[in-house]
């Protein structure tokens, strides 16, 4: 049978508009859900060949569930055929064509695979035309099917992009949350403890600060930072230093840790404690990374700490000497007239920061009185600190009073801190006032009128909140004449004078020292007295006590020691018999040793035999203590031994 030529060429006109038209399809099926390209498939090759059945299975080669569609009923019977043709044949590995479906009409019928195996699916059509399926038909089907694997296939792997990139999205926005939080606390646990962080790569010369690290520089985070700039901040005794690091650093990549000192634009310093470790790539290209504390506040904690360390230690030397000290008796007793006086001194006195000057003959209680003004004053609860001047050699007695820097003298193997900074606060006694050399005079005058000093062998001037009381038994205004006292210093010294009375003034006072005395040592000695002979007392009372209170505190000592009974009783031999001078215990020097002072000193001597102490030497006949005359003699340059018996 001759086809027409016409029909032949308008049917295929018709499948290349419907070819052309398939293959766009999977342009419109582009990010479509699988089950609407289903659908779709359906629609479109229901409408596009007119066709009275359709049915899409589209499979998931990964496993998921298959998606089905199905257009038209003509082959009602297809999924009971579709079961028991795969149950029969197993999986479709070609088309199959149906010749007689069966039903009420004759209907013909295709069922196509997609891929292997259907593995990707299959489509199902059937058609009342007599000549269907043509080639035609098989091609256009075979052409859809393909193209909807894809866009499912596609769509599958979107779905699964989409989801990926969803949880993606959610992990990243959760880390990126986290690293914020992690870096807020960073950030946060950086300005709490004043630590910063850098990174420095050496072969750029880039350098990378965090947050506080430009707070700890005080630089604008918008600057750049580079190794200028830090050194530009270094202050400029350390900046050597520094250099010296930074270029050892880059050469070797040696890790570093160096505390040093930053000068701020506001001329402030800040002590910072820098800590880095260097790291190396594969390419040998060296990285530090550290961290910068800014540790001013525990630097000066620290100085406090060490200054109150030092200041204890100072107060504990202090009061340790004053508790090994044996000093006359731990408090003032007695009631007499003159010693109430003094006492009314005391009370005025002690309140103030005014400079004391007291008199008195040696064994009086000048240092006694000087600690009952300290306690009552305001400086009672730091240091006092009694000096010497007679007990420490004129070359050592500036070391003694101001200290000395190490190496200031031979022997000086250390820094030693003076008697001032060791009262510092609170009180110093300078006993024996008048011995000091003319050297020394001078720069304690300074400190009563600067209120400073300097170590011997030192330049940094010290401040000094010191009071200081003064005790002399030798007449100063004298010694002025004789010039060995300086005049300045005497007004200094002499703010407030209090004169220490003799024993001998205070007659009503040797009961009631005895008493004590006696309940002191007996008390020590494990003895018990009961009462004093009635010689014992009428001996204290005549006697005139040259020593004063020293030696009746002796002569009592000694004969608690002694003492076998009850009753306490001393020895008449152990009062000396010399007649005490008459004249006042401030003039030890005659007008003739003012003028004449080589000259008396070595015709006492002379009578002496050469002897300075003891009840028969020169310094009892002149009336002035040995350590005196000893220093006397030093400065005329007085040979005692010729004086000396052969």
């Amino acid at each position: 049978m001759l086809r027409d030529p016409d029909a032949e060429i308008l049917r295929l006109r018709t499948a290349l508009r419907d070819l052309v038209a398939l293959s766009t399809i999977p342009a419109a099926w582009v990010g479509r859900e699988p089950s609407a390209i289903a659908a779709g498939l359906a629609d479109v090759l229901a409408g596009s060949l007119y066709l009275d059945f359709t049915f899409v299975r589209l499979c998931d080669p990964r496993g998921g569930a298959p998606i089905e569609m199905t257009r038209g009923n003509a082959w009602k019977a297809f999924p009971e055929w579709l079961q028991r043709h795969l149950a029969a044949v197993g999986q479709l590995s070609r088309k199959e064509i149906i010749h007689d479906l069966g039903g009420a009409e004759p209907s013909r019928g295709i069922v196509i695979p997609i891929g292997i195996n259907a593995e990707g699916g299959l489509v199902a059509a059937a058609s009342n035309r007599t000549d269907f399926p043509t080639e035609v038909d098989q091609l256009l089907l075979s052409v859809a099917a393909n193209h909807a694997a894809t866009a499912f296939q596609s769509a599958r792997l979107e779905q699964e992009l989409r989801q990926a990139r969803t949880e993606l999205e959610i992990k990243v926005a959760e880390r990126t949350a986290e690293l914020r939080r992690a870096a807020t606390y960073l950030a946060e646990a950086q300005r709490l403890s004043h630590t910063g962080s850098f990174g420095w790569i050496v072969s750029s010369g880039e350098i990378f600060w965090s947050e506080e690290t430009f707070r700890i520089f005080e630089c604008d985070p918008a600057t750049k930072p580079t190794v200028e700039l830090v050194l530009q901040r270094v202050h400029p005794e350390d900046r050597a230093l520094v250099q010296q690091l930074i270029d050892r650093a880059s050469r070797d990549g040696q890790d570093f840790d160096l505390e040093h000192r930053l000068l701020m634009p506001d001329g402030s310093i800040k002590y910072v404690h820098m800590v880095s470790h260097g790291l190396s790539d594969e390419a040998a290209n060296l990285e530090f990374v550290g961290s910068v504390m800014d540790v001013t506040a525990a630097k000066r904690a620290y100085r406090e700490i060490q200054a109150l360390k030092d200041q204890l230690h100072v107060e504990n030397l202090a009061l340790k000497e004053e508790i090994d000290r044996s000093s006359m008796f731990e408090e003032i007793v007695g009631a007499s007239p003159v010693l109430q006086d003094v006492l009314a001194r005391i009370a005025k006195v002690a309140p103030t920061d005014s400079t004391v000057l007291i008199t008195g003959e040696t064994g009086t209680g000048k240092e006694l009185i000087a600690r009952a003004i300290h306690k009552r004053s305001q400086r009672s609860s730091r240091a006092f600190v009694s000096v010497n001047c007679a007990a420490t050699p004129p070359s050592l007695i500036a070391s003694e009073l101001f200290g000395h820097e190490k190496g200031a003298f031979t022997g000086a193997l250390q820094r030693r801190l003076g008697r001032f900074e060791l009262a510092e606060g609170g009180t110093i006694f300078l006993d024996e006032i008048g011995e000091l050399p003319t050297e020394t005079q001078i720069a304690l005058l300074r400190v009563l009128q600067e209120r400073e000093f300097e170590r011997v062998g030192g330049t940094h001037t010290i401040r000094a909140d010191v009071r200081v009381i003064a005790a002399t038994n030798r007449d100063l205004n004298a010694a002025i004449a004789a010039g060995t006292f300086r005049r300045d210093l005497y007004y200094r010294l002499n703010v407030f004078p209090i004169e220490s009375p003799p024993l001998r003034e205070r007659q009503d006072d040797i009961l009631l020292l005895m008493e004590y005395f006696i309940d002191r040592y007996a008390s020590k000695a494990g003895k018990r007295i009961r009462g004093v002979t009635k010689k014992t007392l009428e001996l204290l009372q005549a006697y005139p006590w040259p020593g004063n209170i020293r030696e009746l505190q002796n002569v009592i000592e000694r004969s608690v020691i002694l003492c076998e009974t009850e009753n306490f009783s001393i020895d008449e031999s152990w009062l000396s018999r010399e007649t005490p001078a008459t004249g006042p215990a401030s003039q030890p020097l005659s007008e003739q040793l003012v003028t004449h002072e080589k000259d008396v000193i070595e015709a006492a001597l002379a009578e002496a035999r050469g002897r300075v102490s003891g009840p028969s030497g020169a310094a009892a006949k002149l009336g002035l203590p040995p350590s005196t005359l000893e220093s006397k003699i030093r400065s005329l340059k007085i040979s005692k031994h010729r004086f000396k018996p052969i």
